[in-house]
Order: C-alpha cells, then sequence, then structure tokens
C-alpha cells in the first residue's frame, strides 16, 4: 500500500504517475519537522538495512554514510563524495520494521543514514514543499515492486542496444570511425554501436555537423548501417550564442532559454563557450527543443544519450565578474610587503594548526582566491541566478535543479513519440530524477581507471533498477585515467551482464579499444559471451520492464531468511535464473562467493567451450582466468546460449545450447527488437533442457 503525505506546495515533478490515496496526518514512520524547513527522522534498529536512492557511492546497504540528492558534473567518484549525476529519492527500510520513503523533492535533499548519530536516519532540505511517499509491504522486494509500478514502466530501448558499443572522447573524422569498426571487423570482435562525442558537432553546437569532416552526413550513416553499425551521437545541454546559428535565434526569438531574474537570457559557458540553456520545463521549450533531435533522425540516426545536463557549467559571467573583484582584493591587500614568493605562501598555507609555523600567514586573503576559483565551476550560485517559465509559474533553477536532465531527456522521448510513435529509439542520459527512467537508461558518467570503480558499477546496479533505471551501464575500463589490459577485461567481464555495455575513454587518456591491446583473441571472446547470452540477457530485461520488476537483484531479496545471502553485496541476482560473481581486484586469479543454495558454477572459456560444475551451498573459492566469464545457474533452473556473432541481428536463436539443470524449463522473450509491439506472457518461447 502507499500512501501519500503533502507538505507546503510541492512541484509537480511527474515522478509518480499512479493515483495514490492520501494519507491522514503524519506518517506512521518516522517523526517530522517543518519549523525550519523540513526534516525526517527514524530511530534504525541495530540490524537495519537502508536500500535504494539509486546512483549514489559506496554500497548496497546505505546506512553507515551522508548522501546528498543533488545532481553534480564531479568526475571523481572517490568514497568521500556525497552526490553523483543522479538524484533518485527513494529508499527501503528493511528490519522488524520494513517500508520504503519516496521523498519527491527536485532541489537538495540530504539523507544522513547513520552517519551523525548511528542509530539515527535523517532525511533533511531547507524547503518545506514536498510529496511524501511511503510504501507498506511484508518484504523489501515487494515495497520495490509497487514502487516500479507507481513510477511507471521502465524505457525500452530497440535490440541492438543490447550488443557491444565502442566509444571515445577524440573521435573526429569519418576515419576515426571507420578505424573503429575495422578494428573489431577484422579481428572479428563483435559490434553494434560507435558513439560520436562531442567532435562530430560543428564548433561544439548542438544539432550540427563539422561541415569539413561530415559532408553527405546521410551516406555515411547509410555506410555504417550497411555494415551493421549505428552511430549514436551525444547532444548537450548548453546551446551556443552565436548569431546565425538557427537553433540559438529560434530560442531568442521564442523566449526558450533560462532567464535571468531581469528577463534576460542566462549566460554560462561551456564546451562552445557561451551558451544558453532551454527551459526544458517549460513545455512550449521542451516541445521545440526535441523536435530539434528531428535534424539527426532525418539523417538516419537512430538513438542519442545525452550528456552535460545537471547541468554543467564551467563558469558564468557573474562568476567571472566576481573572480575579478576578489582577485583584484588579494593583488592590492593580500601580498603586504613580506615579500613572501608563490611557493612559500604555497608552503606556509598548507601547514596545519600546530605544526612548525603555526597558522597561515595569508589565510585571511588567499583563502578567498582558491575559494573562488575552486567553486567557479557548477557553482550554487550560478544555479540561482536563472529561472525556468513552468505551468505552475516561474521557478528558480536551484529549487528545481534535479529535474534538469530528466525532462532534457524527456523532451526527446516526446518527440520521438511525434517522429516515429511505433520505433525504438535508443537514449540515455548523464543527470536524472525518478521519473527519466520512462524516457531513457543511464550511464554512471565519467568514471576512472580504477579498481575500485568496477565494485562501485556493480554496486550501483540493483540500487538503479529499484528507481525504475534498468538500462544502465558504466564505462568499461574507466572513462579518465590510462586502462590496463587486466582492468578493462575484467570490467569488459561484468559488463557482459548490463544492459548497456560501452567502453569509452577520455581524450588525452590510453587508446583501450578491444582491438589495440595484446592478445585481442581474450577480448573477442569475452565480448561475444555477451552476444552467447544476449538471448536471455534480452529476455529477462524485456520481463523485467513489462512487470515493473527488477533485472538486478540483491541476494537478499531472492534469499530474505539466510543471513549471510542479506550481507553480500559482490555478487548479484540477474533475471530470475543465473548469479553473478564478477573478479574486480587486481592480479586475483579467482575470488570467493557465497552460494545461497546449490548452483551450478560456469565458465566460458576462450576455446569456446563451456565448464559446468554443480557447488554445494556455503563458501566456495573460485578460479576465474582473465579471459572467462563466470556465472552461477540457480539450482532448478536453465539458460539459452547462442552461437556468437559480429552483431546482434545476426544472432540466430533458431538452434541454442541450454546450460543448466537436466529437465528446467525456460520462457524466452523474442520480439522484432524495434517495434512497440510487446509481447504477452503466452506468447513467450518455450525451451526445454
Amino acid at each position: 500500500m502507499i500512501q501519500k503525505y503533502v507538505y507546503g506546495k510541492p512541484f509537480t515533478t511527474e515522478a509518480i504517475i499512479e493515483d495514490v490515496a492520501l494519507g491522514e496526518g503524519n506518517p506512521a514512520y518516522g517523526c517530522i519537522d517543518t519549523a525550519q524547513g523540513f526534516t525526517f527522522t527514524y530511530q534504525m534498529e541495530e540490524d537495519d538495512i537502508i536500500y535504494g536512492l539509486g546512483e549514489a557511492n559506496r554500497g548496497l546497504n546505505k546506512r553507515g554514510y551522508c548522501y546528498i540528492s543533488d545532481c553534480t558534473d564531479d568526475p571523481n567518484h572517490t568514497e568521500d563524495k556525497r552526490s553523483l549525476y543522479g538524484a533518485h529519492n527513494f529508499i527501503v527500510v528493511a528490519g522488524k520494521k520494513t517500508f520504503g520513503l519516496f521523498f519527491d523533492y527536485p532541489s537538495a535533499l540530504t539523507f544522513d543514514i547513520g552517519y551523525t548519530k548511528a542509530d539515527t536516519l535523517k532525511v533533511a532540505c531547507e524547503g518545506k514543499d514536498l510529496n511524501l511517499f511511503v510504501i507498506d509491504g511484508d518484504s523489501p522486494y515487494e515495497i520495490v515492486k509497487q514502487f516500479r509500478k507507481a513510477i511507471g514502466q521502465s524505457y525500452i530501448p530497440p535490440k541492438y542496444a543490447f550488443g557491444f558499443g565502442q566509444s571515445r572522447w577524440g573521435y573526429k573524422t569519418k576515419e576515426d570511425f571507420r578505424k573503429v569498426v575495422d578494428g573489431h571487423r577484422e579481428n572479428n570482435i563483435p559490434l553494434d554501436m560507435v558513439y560520436m562525442d562531442i567532435d562530430y558537432m560543428q564548433d561544439f553546437k548542438d544539432f550540427t555537423l563539422n561541415e569539413k569532416n561530415f559532408p553527405d552526413f546521410p551516406a555515411f550513416v547509410q555506410e555504417m548501417k550497411d555494415r551493421n553499425i549505428r552511430l549514436i551521437p551525444i547532444i548537450d545541454a548548453g546551446v551556443k550564442v552565436e548569431k546565425g546559428y538557427d537553433v540559438y535565434e529560434e530560442g531568442v526569438k521564442n523566449r526558450y532559454f533560462c532567464q535571468r531574474e531581469d528577463g534576460s537570457d542566462f549566460v554560462a559557458a561551456v564546451w562552445p563557450g557561451d551558451t544558453h540553456f532551454p527551459d526544458v520545463l517549460n513545455e512550449e521549450a521542451r516541445a521545440w527543443f526535441g523536435d530539434k533531435y528531428r535534424v539527426l533522425t532525418d539523417q538516419g540516426i537512430e538513438g542519442f544519450w545525452n550528456d552535460m545536463n545537471e547541468p554543467a557549467i564551467f563558469y558564468s559571467q557573474e562568476g567571472i565578474a566576481e573572480l575579478k573583484e576578489v582577485l583584484k582584493d588579494f593583488l592590492e591587500n593580500g601580498n603586504g610587503d613580506d615579500g613572501i614568493t608563490a611557493g612559500e605562501m604555497a608552503a606556509e598555507n598548507g601547514r596545519k594548526d600546530g605544526e612548525a609555523g603555526g597558522k597561515p600567514k595569508f589565510g585571511s586573503s588567499v583563502w578567498p582566491l582558491m575559494g573562488k576559483l575552486g567553486s567557479l565551476a557548477n557553482s550554487k550560485a550560478d544555479y540561482r541566478r536563472f529561472y525556468h517559465n513552468t505551468k505552475e509559474g516561474r521557478v528558480r533553477h536551484d529549487q528545481v535543479h534535479n529535474l534538469f536532465g530528466y525532462y532534457m531527456t524527456r523532451s526527446a522521448g516526446e518527440a520521438f513519440e511525434r517522429i516515429d510513435p511505433d520505433k525504438r529509439f535508443l537514449m540515455f542520459s548523464r543527470s536524472s530524477y525518478i521519473g527519466m527512467h520512462r524516457y531513457g537508461g543511464i550511464w554512471t558518467g565519467d568514471n576512472k581507471s580504477w579498481w575500485s570503480h568496477i565494485l562501485l558499477n556493480l554496486k550501483m546496479l540493483p540500487s538503479l533498477n529499484m528507481c525504475g533505471f534498468l538500462y544502465t551501464g558504466a564505462d568499461l575500463g574507466g572513462f579518465g585515467a590510462d586502462a590496463t589490459r587486466d582492468l578493462l577485461l575484467r570490467w569488459i567481464a561484468l559488463g557482459v551482464f548490463t544492459p548497456l555495455m560501452r567502453d569509452h575513454a577520455a581524450q588525452g587518456t590510453r587508446e583501450q579499444e578491444c582491438y589495440q591491446l595484446e592478445n585481442i583473441e581474450d577480448f573477442r571472446h569475452v565480448v561475444g559471451v555477451r552476444y552467447r547470452l544476449i538471448p536471455y540477457l534480452y529476455s529477462e530485461y524485456m520481463k523485467a520492464a513489462l512487470n515493473n520488476d527488477l533485472y538486478f537483484k540483491p541476494l537478499a531479496f531472492v534469499y530474505p531468511e539466510d543471513s549471510m545471502a542479506v550481507q553480500v553485496e559482490d555478487q548479484l541476482m540477474l533475471g530470475n535464473e543465473i548469479m553473478i560473481a564478477p573478479v574486480y581486484t587486481q592480479n586475483a586469479k579467482g575470488r570467493y562467493v557465497y552460494l545461497p543454495e546449490e548452483m551450478k558454477f560456469v565458465k566460458f572459456l576462450p576455446d569456446g567451450t563451456v565448464m559446468e560444475k554443480v557447488l554445494g551451498k556455503g563458501h566456495h573459492y573460485v578460479e576465474v582466468a582473465l579471459n572467462e566469464v563466470p556465472l552461477f545457474i540457480r539450482s532448478g533452473k536453465c539458460i539459452p546460449v547462442a552461437e556468437s556473432a559480429e552483431y546482434v541481428e545476426a544472432l540466430n536463436t533458431e538452434h541454442m545450447v541450454m546450460l543448466g539443470y537436466q529437465g528446467a524449463e525456460y520462457e524466452l522473450y523474442e520480439d522484432d527488437g524495434v517495434s512497440k509491439a510487446y509481447k504477452k506472457p503466452e506468447e513467450y518461447r518455450k525451451m526445454k533442457m
């Protein structure tokens, strides 16, 4: 049962689309305080587990840290970070009392989950205007499914989007893209998509193409399609300020951009230099911006990724003016007559109190300058400088900040319904809020080539599913820093199971395309296992999407009575048949796993064969070489496995083998992979081991 509690005058986010009964008074759980802002406080039991928060740092159990829902462009996902790219305000308290909470509040919201006080869950925000949804159920899993139903069906991509994709910031010309395709096809490494980062545009302008590098773009798109490759271009949130640029001029003329308080168009610098932001919370502006995707769909493009839509801001005109004032003050008053050098000043200011030299000599003068420099990008002050014109009136951006990425992607999703209502387009975004899951998936942003980020990727997956985001994945190999061969192989082995499977890297980092590294046959095999499993993975994705279920589940959701399973965070249930336990540690030859029941341990070996071994309930050490892909099939279950293929449409699903337990049955979901004519359960293909 779900009940809604209304405080103040909340902004309508349209995250919840199901009618929900209004609760009377305050919720049965916790205490509400609206004396100063809004605070929800709940005393946790010692064994309570807190699930949820979607794209958040740390583990599956969110207890013991503080998280802030505040969509943030920060590529350094270290353990101390409290905000990432998404804002997903849904949690489940699992213990003696089990219930779910969704705080529908589009501005900054803090979840102190036993951080300040070990037994206290405290959710707080500055405003008093929000909807609180309280969900009762017998188990965390049941609560999640109720919530999933209330927020609406998850986005369903085309089937080709389950293939492997290659990306890199720095592909600029047709030859760059042909080189990538050649590298895969000549080495028989499967590939379905090549992504186009910002360099394909003319001067980083949305919905344009570099005139020199991409003449006759439709012919090039078709050339790629003839090789069974889809090009997937990026779209950024900022529209370049430039006379003669139609998107800019139309937006200015029709007042479709976010505006300052005085009514002038807000200006911020991003990749193109000065930009305006489309007011995607305004229905007319959202439809206008969405229709611009037609510029590329008319040329044969069938998928996109939305980026920089927190929105990211490098600096604003106002921010630069303030910096100049701070710099002027520093130059006039900061150095005095001491004659101290910049290096000496840095050394002085680097000392802590109590160390030799005492307190910093110039703390009162240099720190304002350093602070202003550090806060120039993605400044909170900048987010207070512009407004949205919505059907609920004029709203300052910081009060609805977390909705921007959601509504930018919604603009595209709604436009696709107008462009071709029967066709599925690929769409995923960097920034998001619950509700965006109906229009697209997400990738988890600009990660690093760190082993810890493989584990972070793994732990985020079920939390994202709980919030409706099924089509998810990370930048395999890491976006920033230099990938190593072993890290890339291990990460791709996890990516075999994530719906979005993309190798992506930043300009200036080591090239990490699979064909660039030694022993290419290992990459051919590991990526090939993905294609062998697509019939199963696609089936389980579709079942989860159509039934408001989870694709990835914590072991605790399937084995709630098993106290050991409840504690496991680095193994996940996928669909209804398998468990995954990737290796994520440098130089490891394998890993320990816990089996809550007897399972069949399966390894896809580099010679194309499959090893199967039954393991009993309990703890096991399993060896997994760099060029092997492991999974575990639950007792009494089976899965279909195809022969690998160079691209999704070439997969042969008529002649598949079954892996698992003798006598088990599997219901295979198959459709055309393009239209929205989804199959009903009675139309599934029944297969027997």
